[in-house]
């Protein structure tokens, strides 16, 4: 038997190496809150939300960091009203020495409401390596996206990617939540096939309200059948709990295998959950929770 998927609490919980969390730029007392629950050097994504100023978002950044954190500013291409406005929040993190890693996502807005119409036209500027920007991450969809066809999808990240590598940075995929390992290890191979090698780590949601996952589910095109709902580990018909995802994670690490799947890590989508979320990840590595 291939020991890559052999099932023992070791190999759920190396799953947990290096993981990463989210936040908005409003949780910055649940970070503190949370902060000792949380290895130090962790990357924290933090995301870039309408109604949010340039001011909250850089002094996010500053928290993380201060804390003992690996701050990843999200760049978010379609709010962004024009090039000044990049190169200023740029500028910022530069200044405040957060610059070194970003996640570039396209974005919500049905139309750009400047210059970049996705996280490629924002890759090309020129401006994140003059900014001392050393990392990119990037989105990936294994069940596809509500609003992008799949072949578009595709198209983007191998070109993301391919601009990753022609100029150095290092970079990762992070994928949107689920609640389904198999389209997440189907979606693996093919994005190796393409040539995209990247780290990649899987989005998990953090322990929530299922009601509140399912909204979630709903916004974002995340499947949520009965059956998901069986495998993951909650009814549809009982809205009321909450639910964690220790039955996704030890079916990932049962299934995974780095041959065909490359380097896989974890990142938390924590809905305001950093304690909650930290604290699970401590009793899932400890073997606390099997699943």
């Amino acid at each position: 038997m291939n020991p890559a998927v052999t099932v023992t609490p070791a190999v759920g919980a190396a799953l947990l190496d290096d993981f990463s969390l989210e936040m908005t730029g409003k949780d910055v007392p649940r970070l503190e809150e949370a902060q000792g629950s949380i290895p130090r050097g962790t990357r924290i994504n933090i995301t870039f939300l309408a109604g949010e100023d340039l001011g909250t978002r850089l002094a996010a950044a500053r928290a993380v960091k201060r804390l003992g954190f690996v701050p990843v500013p999200h760049i978010s291409a379609r709010r962004l009203p024009s090039r000044a406005a990049l190169e200023e929040f740029l500028s910022g993190l530069a200044a405040d020495g957060t610059a070194e890693n970003v996640f570039v996502v396209g974005g919500d807005p049905a139309r750009p409401e400047g210059p970049y119409e996705d996280a490629l036209a924002v890759l090309r500027t020129g401006l994140l390596q003059h900014y001392g920007v050393r990392h990119i991450g990037i989105s990936g969809y294994p069940e596809g996206h509500p609003a992008i066809a799949d072949r578009a999808l595709w198209s983007a990240l191998t070109d993301k990617a391919g601009v990753i590598g022609a100029h150095r940075f290092g970079g990762d995929v992070i994928t949107q939540f689920g609640f389904d390992v198999d389209p997440v290890l189907t979606w693996l191979e093919a994005a190796r096939a393409r040539g995209v090698h990247l780290p990649v780590r899987i989005g998990v949601p953090g322990p929530a309200g299922i009601r509140r996952l399912l909204g979630y589910a709903t916004r974002f095109g995340v499947a949520t059948s009965a059956s998901v709902a069986r495998k993951y580990g909650f009814s549809l018909t009982n809205l009321m709990g909450t639910t964690g995802p220790d039955r996704f994670l030890h079916t990932l690490a049962r299934r995974y295998d780095p041959e065909r799947h490359g380097a896989v890590k974890v990142h938390f989508y924590t809905f305001g959950g950093l304690g909650a979320t930290s604290e699970w990840v401590a009793d899932f590595r400890r073997g606390d929770r099997q699943g």
